[in-house]
């Protein structure tokens, strides 16, 4: 580290890291580039080695930071008392918003060529590990453009700007705009995830033009474009478009109540809003507002996924790089068995869940909607109860410098519970998982088709696969044991997708601590050394 003094009056500074930085997010993490070549995306690999080399850099790191010390600020009134519910960034925010669009994060996906939903997750993998706030709009954006896209006329034109590589942060109309991104509303004090309890309705004036009035309990990224909500029309629950600019260049009728103080995500303000006779397009047929804003959950599903498994890959370099340059009683820590025994776990858990959101996303690719749908929801719930815990074991690793603010652990570990909320917490989705169970039971044929590939290679997954089909057959009380019944078809989702694509000694390693339960609760707990070499060899940064 140049320019600093090492020689204090009182001590040397020794045995310290250096900074995890100036790095290639893409290309140091052998899974990550194994998982997009294998699932159909190793076209983009260039695409994805310059992204991860930006990201990287010392620069973006810094950003990240910058882009969270220094969160939004709303101003409801201009100074001579004019409403204008604007909400003012840190410059970093938005640069970081910027290079994201820039490398078509949001838009990738959309490109009709095979592999676009793979790269899209390997895009938003490498954005989370450095700046997770700013994945909130780009994920709305990129969700919200099938939803558009399907429709004729002022929409499809709508998705088109959707689509633009172009980060413009201006204030002004949606026609003057270069590129645009997408928020969403749709959760009220009274209902939150029970959006039939909503009480907003909507006063219709002409063809699919209406005047909305209620409140929105939460409203991501309020400074979007435009946003899709719903309200009530005399037809039942409808979906709507509200831009945040009229047509005739007027301001909407869109007041920003507060932003919410939040554990994290801080760098992404999200907010109350009310509306008042607000302006607002009719998406989609009336009382048909669910079905329309369904496409654009399931997509913001597979990102709550991607997200969380990202968490757990920057915590984990950040672990095992500090690992690899302290010393601690005569040896490095990555030296030291007991170390090794946690890395390696923590490693273990890291490349099963991301086989699992990778190959999920690659059902995205191929429309396979009855697995995709029921297989985001298992990924969504399952990486997501494990995230928390991964964070706070890796910060362990660092100890005392691992749990101050200059390390960025701690970011992470208060965005670790984000992805588990948003869009459906645990319960909830435990409950649509059991709902695609019973109204699409082809959807449960093609995930355990997926599963059934991994048969034959070890008896004890085998044993488990047929366990976990009998639960779901022979099940009394299933929904007072989904979360059992999700979690073990995750575990055994995953081990049939490391059977086919993983190390045997790591398959070997899973099926022993995860399938059979050799080891202990706690990471850590290997109960032998089950290919810990072959394990940690993959997942060290090559810095």
């Amino acid at each position: 580290m140049p320019n600093v003094h090492t020689e204090l009056g009182t001590h040397s500074v020794t045995n310290q890291v250096p900074p995890f930085e100036n790095i290639n997010l893409f290309t140091l993490d052998t899974p990550l580039v194994e998982a997009v070549k294998r699932e159909g995306a190793g076209w983009a690999y260039d695409h994805l080695q310059t992204f991860g080399r930006i990201l990287g850099t010392a620069q973006m790191f810094e950003e990240g930071r910058l882009a969270n010390v220094h969160p939004p600020e709303l101003h409801t009134h201009d100074r001579f008392g004019h409403r204008i519910d604007e909400v003012q960034f840190h410059p970093a925010y938005h640069n970081i918003m910027r290079v994201a669009k820039q490398h078509r994060i949001h838009s990738i996906a959309w490109e009709d060529t095979p592999g676009g939903h793979v790269a899209h997750a390997a895009l938003e993998f490498i954005l989370s590990q450095v700046e997770a706030g700013t994945c909130c709009p780009l994920t709305m954006t990129y969700a919200a453009f099938p939803a558009m896209r399907k429709h004729e006329g002022w929409a499809a034109e709508i998705a088109q700007k959707l689509s633009t590589p172009i980060y413009d942060s201006r204030f002004v109309p949606i026609e003057e705009k270069q590129g645009i991104t997408m928020g969403m509303a749709m959760t009220e004090k009274q209902g939150g995830s029970d959006v039939r309890a909503n009480t907003t309705h909507a006063m219709h004036l002409h063809e699919d033009v209406y005047l909305l009035t209620g409140h929105k309990w939460f409203c991501s990224a309020p400074m979007s474009d435009a946003f899709l909500t719903l309200a009530h029309t005399e037809k039942g629950l409808t979906c709507f478009f509200v831009p945040r600019i009229c047509p005739d260049g007027t301001r909407n009728r869109f007041f920003i109540q507060r932003l919410k103080k939040k554990l994290g995500n801080r760098s992404n303000a999200s907010a109350e809003i009310e509306y008042q006779g607000t302006w607002a397009r009719r998406l989609g047929d009336e009382g048909r507002g669910v079905s329309t804003i369904i496409e654009m959950v399931h997509h913001t599903r597979l990102d709550c996924s991607i997200a969380a498994v990202s968490l757990q890959r920057q915590a984990l370099s950040q672990a095992i790089h500090h690992a690899q340059y302290r010393k601690a009683f005569g040896a490095r820590l990555i030296d030291q068995p007991l170390m090794r025994n946690v890395l390696a776990d923590l490693s273990l858990e890291y490349e099963a869940n991301l086989s699992m959101v990778f190959r999920v996303a690659r059902a995205y690719d191929e429309k396979d909607d009855g697995f995709a749908r029921l297989a985001v929801a298992i990924a969504k719930y399952w990486t997501n109860k494990r995230t928390g815990y991964f964070v706070n074991e890796a910060m362990e690793c660092l100890g005392g410098a691992g749990y101050v603010e200059e390390s960025i652990l701690p970011r992470l570990y208060r965005e670790a519970p984000l992805n588990g909320i948003w869009e459906g917490s645990g319960n909830v989705i435990c409950l649509d998982i059991l709902r695609t169970i019973r109204k699409e039971p082809e959807a449960l044929h093609s995930l355990f088709a997926e599963i059934e590939k991994g048969r034959g290679v070890d008896s004890l997954l085998d044993r488990a696969i047929e366990n976990v089909k009998d639960a779901i057959s022979h099940s009394e009380d299933m929904i007072f044991q989904a979360r059992y019944l999700v979690e073990q078809m995750a575990m055994v989702f995953q081990g049939s997708l490391l059977a086919q694509y993983g190390a045997p000694d790591i398959f070997d390693a899973f099926v022993q601590t995860r399938i059979f339960r050799s080891g202990g609760l706690a990471y850590g707990t290997f109960p032998k050394r089950l290919g810990t070499e072959t394990i940690l060899n993959r997942m060290k940064p090559k810095v």
